[in-house]
């Protein structure tokens, strides 16, 4: 169902799509989209796409955005972060098999560690453009403005309550579920 769905809104927004890719590219130059490694299903590494929003990294930059205030962040991508469109090229990875619309977001590895059960468990749900977490930690950007080491502080802090969050959502979620969360996902994003 993800995939035939995932088909369907790429073929309906694909002028919109389009018209992003252009004005990210007039606008700042470089790539349109935005490629990190991420952990999927059974701990298999993907390349989770977004429109690009910052300038491209430079070695030594950090891997988590350290809040809406970040530096690295372009106009063109506050822009696009304010309404959530820099996440539209997600449909791609739910085309693809790596995502779903629901579950567990994806992390990055060096946030992971395989050999622990509640990561083990997390990871054995196929990962989702929205979830639980993701409602919870909308604000995470805010979060991590207001850290003196926002690497640190997601290490510390967000990741452990997202991991509780994530591994409920994969012992208890249903179809139902799933859609509520969809129709939350949707309140959100119209404000």
């Amino acid at each position: 169902m993800d995939i035939m769905v995932a088909a369907i809104l790429l073929a309906i927004l694909l002028p919109i799509l389009l018209s992003i890719g252009l004005w990210i590219r007039w606008k700042d130059g470089g790539d349109i989209l935005f490629r990190q490694e991420r952990m999927g299903r059974f701990g298999q590494p993907f390349l989770i796409l977004k429109f690009r929003t910052m300038r491209p990294p430079k070695l030594g930059d950090l891997q988590v955005t350290s809040g809406e205030t970040d530096a690295r962040i372009t106009a063109t991508g506050r822009h696009l972060r304010s309404r959530r469109l820099d996440e539209f090229p997600q449909l791609l990875n739910v085309l693809k098999g790596d995502m779903s619309f629901v579950g567990p977001r994806p992390e990055v590895p060096k946030y992971v560690d395989l050999k622990k059960k509640d990561w083990q468990r997390v990871l054995s749900v196929r990962p989702g453009i929205t979830g639980p977490a993701a409602l919870a930690f909308r604000n995470e950007g805010d979060l991590l403005s207001q850290a003196e080491d926002a690497d640190r502080f997601y290490r510390e802090n967000i990741l452990p309550q997202k991991l509780a969050i994530q591994l409920d959502y994969a012992n208890h979620r249903t179809l139902r579920g799933d859609f509520s969360l969809l129709f939350r996902t949707l309140g959100v994003l119209r404000g």
